[in-house]
This record gives structure tokens, sequence and C-alpha cells, in this order.
């Protein structure tokens, strides 16, 4: 049983929109917060929104957002008494967690073995088999090429090779010929070593047209554990995310249901608290874990819209050791929301576009949201991540929230760098997205760069 514990000021880990949300979250309960920046964000958003703000090192992200001694000092000279993460840089790192502990501090997250557990993939995937949560057929850590030709021969071709402390696609191999199989791995093992400074690697059975659909939960300190609906995160290039819905249109109230219980059964069997979120593969009308992630998602702001819920402030609580019972209470599903993430890149060849934006206006109306950092004048830095903000927009029905998002789209103007809104004005317009027949492999497939360009050219 978890004792309350009160939290007065935050420090906030992280940047931009999300380093914004969370300043958000706190206010409302009347906390306070501190912001970290480095050289290049002491004109952000953040350092300006915040009570207190505190320089942590240069630039680069090793040396700022990524440098645990340097933020655990900006802490405790500020007196914080907690600490949220946000997403990225050190939201699942267990080490943080442990020091942050070790100082007295709370983290507004799950511990650290829930981080380092649901970190591996291969420890996840055991657990929640025991736990009786659907996984692919697949294997332990590979010891040999010849094991791992073994195991392909006996789940069937094809099969996808994945880094055990893997994310983001990085270290992820299709095998579709056998004889294959040995220098694939090899250049999957290389590149989750560079990637994540390890080469363990396992296998599983390589579903061809997924969805990908996601659970959100949130668990308290209590043993209470429930969920929040699914997310549709089927758009993806690179296995990155470009847009979001919820609910899904595809499933079924059963799929739904037993996909919703599943979670429930993972988060309960390893004991969790915090925000989580399960990530399955929808194949028809079954569906196998992919992994869990221990922190707030980008894209968490579609539940929110759906649900009435503000998700950061139920971590914030959970943090304290609140129950769950008001959270039972007062949620509510209703209607359908999209989310698109708005990113400096290239709309079609997707590289990377800092520089300095010149003019900005974002839309507005019922049913919008825009959770973004950027302002006219900004500089788009090349050290971090390309992902300007989010727009997000609810509405009644799925039908409704695509017009909506359309409209919302086309008022959007950010002008000065090159973003990636053209590929989403394309997008909405796509008639497999339309009538939601699309699959992970959507973009890779369907991609009209001809066509992306000229939207370009019409917005501009």
């Amino acid at each position: 049983m978890s004792t309350k514990r009160a939290i007065r000021k935050v420090l906030i880990a992280n940047r931009g929109e999300i380093a914004l949300r969370v300043i958000r979250a706190c206010r409302e309960l009347d906390i306070r917060t501190v912001a970290v920046y480095s050289t290049v964000d002491e004109h952000a958003l953040h350092t300006r929104f915040a009570d207190e703000a505190v320089c942590i090192g240069p630039g680069p992200a090793t040396q700022s957002y990524l440098n645990i001694p340097n933020i655990i000092a900006a802490a405790e000279l500020s007196g914080a008494d907690a600490v949220h993460p946000g997403y990225g840089f050190l939201s699942e790192r267990a080490d943080f967690a442990e020091v942050v502990a070790r100082c007295g501090m709370t983290l507004i997250g799950p511990d650290a073995e829930h981080m380092r557990l649901m970190g591996d993939k291969v420890r996840a995937r055991t657990t929640m088999k025991k736990a009786g949560v659907p996984v692919l057929p697949g294997t332990g850590v590979l010891q040999s090429t010849a094991e791992a030709r073994e195991a392909a021969e006996r789940i069937g071709l094809p099969v996808i090779l994945k880094a055990s402390a893997g994310g983001g696609g990085r270290g992820m191999k299709i095998v579709r010929d056998i004889d294959a199989i040995g220098p694939t791995l090899d250049t999957a093992q290389a590149e989750a070593l560079a990637a994540f400074g390890c080469g363990d690697m396992y296998l599983e059975r390589y579903v061809e047209s997924p969805r990908h659909v996601e659970i959100q939960i949130v668990a308290d300190q209590h043993g209470g554990v429930m969920h929040l609906l699914e997310r549709e995160c089927s758009i993806q290039r690179r296995h990155q995310k470009v847009l979001e819905e919820a609910p899904c249109s595809v499933l079924s109230d059963e799929v739904r249901a037993a996909m919703c219980e599943a979670a429930i059964k993972g988060a309960q069997a390893i004991r969790y608290h915090s925000l989580g979120t399960f990530e399955f593969l929808l194949d028809g009308d079954r569906f196998y874990f992919m992994e869990m992630n221990t922190r707030v998602q980008v894209e968490h702001c579609v539940t929110e819209m759906i649900t009435g819920v503000d998700l950061v402030q139920e971590q914030i609580r959970l943090a304290t050791g609140e129950p769950l019972g008001h959270l039972a209470r007062t949620f509510r599903a209703r209607g359908h929301a999209i989310e698109c993430r708005i990113n400096a890149e290239d709309p079609v060849s997707f590289a990377p576009q800092p520089g300095t934006i010149t003019a900005l206006h974002f839309p507005g109306g019922v049913g919008v949201r825009v959770d973004s950092h950027i302002y006219q004048n900004y500089t788009v830095s090349p050290h971090y991540d390309s992902m300007l903000g989010k727009i997000i927009v609810h509405a009644p029905d799925r039908a409704s929230a695509i017009r909506r998002m359309r409209r919302t789209l086309g008022e959007c103007v950010i002008e000065g760098i090159g973003t990636n809104l053209a590929l989403h004005r394309w997008l909405l317009k796509q008639e497999a997205f339309v009538n939601g027949n699309y699959d992970t492999h959507f973009l890779e497939k369907s991609l009209d760069a001809e066509a992306i360009r000229r939207e370009a050219d019409a917005h501009s």
C-alpha cells in the first residue's frame, strides 16, 4: 500500500511541446514548475512559461537533455521535489529513475524495474505470454545463425528480426529467403549495437498487412488498473508514427473488449503503476502484443479529446499515490479525434529542414487543438527531433473529423522552413484513408511524390 506524497514543485526534464504540456497541467494543479534548457533553447517557450528555468548545458542533447548529473543538480538547486521526464530523452531510462529516487524526489512515472522489464523486448514478450496476453510465435535472444535459421523454418517465412533493446525501427529486418538469414542477422546486430549499445536480437513471425493499435492504460499504486480505449497508429513512415486517431474504425466491439482486457491483464501481471501504453499488431480479428511504453505518448492527445481526461494531470496524481476511483466515475468516450504530427521535414524525402520560421499562423475553431512550442522567428535547431507540434481535431464521428482536419490543415501557415503539411493535406484526401482501408505499409506503398509536391505548391 502506497503512502500519499504531495508534489509542490516539478522539474521537467525535457523541452519543446511536451515541456509546455506538463507546465500547463501543473499550473492547473497549483504546482510550481522548473524548466531546464540548453544554450540553444534559451529563448524557448518552456523557459518563459515555467516558474523557474535552469541552463543545463550546450546544444547537443548528450551535453544537456541527456546529461543526468546536470539535470539532477538543477532539480536539487531549485528545490524540486518531483521530476517529469516527458517522452523521449530520459523518459524510459531506468538509471535516471533510480537516481531521482535516490535523491529523494518523486519520478512522475513508473519504477525503474518496470522500465527495465518492458524496455527489454524479449523479457517483455515472455512476461506477457505468461500473463495470457497474445504474442506472435517467436524466440528468445538468438545465440547463433543456426538457431535463427531453425526458428525461421519452424515458424515459417517471412519472419522479422528485432533488437531486444530496440525502438523506432532500428535493428529491424524482414527475412523472406531462408538463405539470407545469416547476413541479415549480422546487419541487424551491427545496427542495433550502434543504436542501443546492445546487439541482442530475437525473431518472430512477420505479419504482412497489420494495423498498429494501442491501448492507453492508467494504473494506481494500490492495484487499480483501467483502460481508456484504443488509438489507431497505422499511418507510419520508417516505423515512425505520422498520424493517429481514436477510436480505431475497424475494431469490432468484441476485439476491442479483448484487447483492452489484455492490456489490463498485462499491467496487473507486472504490478504496474502510472500511465502506460500497450501496443498491438492487429491482423484481421487477431491481435498480438508488440511492446509496452512506460511513459506518456506523443499521441496521448487523441485519447484526451475523446475521453475528456487530462492524462498528464492523471500521471501526476498517480505519482502522488492517489487511487483511480475518481477516474472510473468520470470517464466517458465520445466522438472521434485525429492528430497530425507537424514536422520540420521535406514532405516526400522526410529529410530534416531546420531553420528560422518567418511567418506562422495556427488554425482554430470548434474542436481544434494545437500543441506546439514554436512561434514566429523561432529557430528550429538541427540538434533535436524535427517535430514542430501536433494539430488535433475532435468531431462527433470519423467522417466529420476528417473534414474538420482538412479545413484545419488548410488554415495552417508555417513559412521559412520546409514542413510535412503537404503530406497530411494529401493523405486526408486519399480514398483508402477516408474509407479506413489502410495498414502500416500505406505510406511506403502509396506515397505520391508528385501529388504531394503539387499540394505544397498550392499552399506556398
